[in-house]
């Protein structure tokens, strides 16, 4: 298989993608950046824990 007729194969397919409408695109976007921070802030706050756990015995 060539270059071209991947890219036309490519091209076919990507026709046949359901893409998500406007108020769909706008739900999955603050869920994801939500989920980003609060996974974030979860790390955040374990890692200042297990800091202090060590820094208070090796101090």
């Amino acid at each position: 298989m060539n270059l071209v007729q991947f890219f036309k194969n490519v091209s076919r397919e990507m026709k046949k993608v359901s893409w998500p409408k406007g108020r769909e695109l706008t739900s999955y976007t603050i869920t994801v950046i939500s989920t980003v921070v609060f996974v974030a802030l979860f790390f955040t706050v374990i890692d200042l824990g297990i800091s202090e756990i060590l820094s208070s015995f090796f101090e």
